[in-house]
């Protein structure tokens, strides 16, 4: 099979375990509906470390399975829309072939493209036919395994429905729409398998879980409803089992929820989210040991893979797996024992209050593209005096403070140029990006801070182990070095933000 092009005009929706799919022939134009076909397919994503192709909407993938399988190359060319690009199979697994590297040569920059994600799917199809007794749309009944292979790893298991036209006009996509969320499905509020894979959550374009289509002339209470309503649900998705991706997902929608009622306060009604902003602090507290005690035993344990085989090597990995087990264990129960509690209730009904009427000025009903970038602004202030504040720290404990301090609103500026992105377009979106790079880069900072302060306290507990002392010796050695390159990358990253006038700069049209 040779290189061919190929348009996919699709939407994907997230549905329920028990959630069928309705019958279609009632759509106007959809005469009869084809037999299931069911298949499973295996997709092997790549891309730069940095994420360089999904940051920009592309996709790189190796699909086994299906009458498609192949290599796959995707890039945005409008609503609702994606060109393809498509190559055989070949021998290569592990290597992109030569013809797609040089087709994202120019967004890689010549980094070299590994395997980011794996993503098994059980695929139930079937075919739309027209009046004429041709095929129309295809859609797709899909049950989702993904592995993220970047590091910290994240396996995740969700169910999701895809439309696809072949050939028939785009208003068909808004008439099967209809029935598919009379059904019970919801848009999806990710772009893609992959983002939702690697846990990179793209702000929501077109119709929003709120009903409301945004666009460039949304006010500021359509962007602000909608964004709550697309971070509630993913909020509601996942504060059952509690596994460790659904703690990540939990927490990170309450941040991005509380973030958004921070930034966006001085549109509301002098003290009338302050109870509720603190109440997803009090969650995010309780979900933050489960998760962070997750991430360092996997942190931990890849550490002491690579060290040189030693009599320590095996001891210290008991150690380690016993001891933040045990952490875990304990971890989990609370984050369980809190969202099972009526506290975590009432906070969820008040969310949904707020969400359906949210208590906001008179302001809030002003074009969000004009009053936006002064509540960027204003994060982007606060961003500045952190790192000011951190520039003139001394001593190693003060100085890790007061970057945590710039990681926390690094990120409170990502989430807000995030939700502004669909209204403001291109701007907002490269200064989530570089915002992004710079709690990225913190954020494996305070990493090693955690992770250094857990070895000291493991050398210190084995006096009468002395191998297991020298090899947790080691490893804080090289935290240490990590940490030291993770400050090098966040002033590399911060040399990228806007120096200032941070509401000038997302409504720049020059460059």
């Amino acid at each position: 099979m040779a290189e061919t092009p190929h348009e996919e005009v699709e939407r994907k929706y997230t549905v329920g375990a028990g959630t069928a799919v309705p019958d279609l022939t009632g759509v106007d134009g959809v005469a009869k509906v084809g037999v299931a076909v069911e298949a499973d397919l295996a997709a092997t994503y790549f891309d730069t470390a940095e994420l360089s192709l999904v940051q920009r909407g592309f996709t790189l993938r190796r699909r086994e399975g299906g009458a498609d399988e192949g290599w796959h190359l995707k890039e945005p060319s409008g609503p609702d829309a994606r060109s393809e690009t498509r190559l055989p199979l070949g021998r290569a697994v592990h290597t992109v072939p030569k013809r797609l590297r040089s087709a994202v040569g120019h967004l890689t920059g010549g980094r070299p493209l590994v395997p980011v994600a794996r993503i098994c799917t059980h695929r139930t199809e079937v075919a739309l036919v027209g009046d004429d007794g041709t095929e129309i749309a295809v859609i797709a009944d899909d049950d989702v395994h993904a592995t993220r292979l970047l590091a910290p790893p994240l396996a995740l298991h969700w169910r999701e429905w895809e439309v696809e036209l072949a050939g028939a006009p785009s208003d068909l996509l808004e008439r099967i729409e209809a029935e598919l969320l009379g059904a019970g499905a919801r848009p999806g509020v990710v772009s893609s398998k992959l983002a939702r894979a690697l846990a990179e959550e793209s702000p929501g374009h077109g119709p929003s879980p709120g009903g409301v289509a945004l666009s460039r002339r949304s006010t500021v209470q359509d962007l602000l409803t909608a964004y709550l309503a697309e971070h509630l649900v993913v909020l509601k998705e996942h504060d059952a089992g509690l596994r460790g991706e659904t703690v990540h997902r939990l927490r990170i929608a309450a941040r991005r929820l509380r973030s958004a009622l921070t930034t966006y306060r001085p549109m509301f009604v002098p003290g009338a989210v302050d109870a509720l902003r603190e109440e997803l602090r009090w969650l995010g507290g309780a979900l933050s040991e489960a998760r962070d005690s997750e991430v360092l035993r996997g942190h931990l344990d890849a550490l002491v893979t690579d060290e040189p085989p030693a009599t320590a090597h095996t001891r210290l990995r008991e150690r380690i797996d016993n001891d933040l087990d045990q952490a875990h264990r304990a971890a989990r129960a609370a984050a369980v024992e809190a969202v099972s509690s009526e506290r975590y209730r009432r906070l969820v009904r008040s969310l949904d209050a707020v969400t359906e009427a949210p208590p906001l000025r008179p302001r809030a009903s002003k074009r969000a593209r004009k009053a936006l970038p002064r509540l960027l602004e204003r994060d982007a202030r606060r961003l500045r005096r952190a790192a000011k504040a951190a520039r003139r720290t001394h001593g190693p404990t003060t100085r890790e403070e007061a970057l945590h301090e710039v990681r926390k609103k690094a990120k409170r500026l990502r989430y807000a140029a995030e939700s502004a992105t669909p209204v403001l377009g291109k701007r907002g979106k490269r200064l989530a990006q570089r915002a992004k790079k710079v709690q990225d880069a913190l954020g494996a900072h305070q990493d090693t801070v955690a992770s250094r302060a857990w070895l000291e306290e493991l050398a210190a507990r084995a006096d009468r182990d002395p191998a297991v002392a020298f090899g947790a010796g080691r490893l804080h050695a090289r935290e240490e070095q990590r940490a030291e390159a993770a400050e090098r990358a966040y002033e590399k990253a911060w040399g990228q933000l806007p120096r200032k006038h941070v509401d000038r700069w997302v409504t720049d049209t020059s460059t």
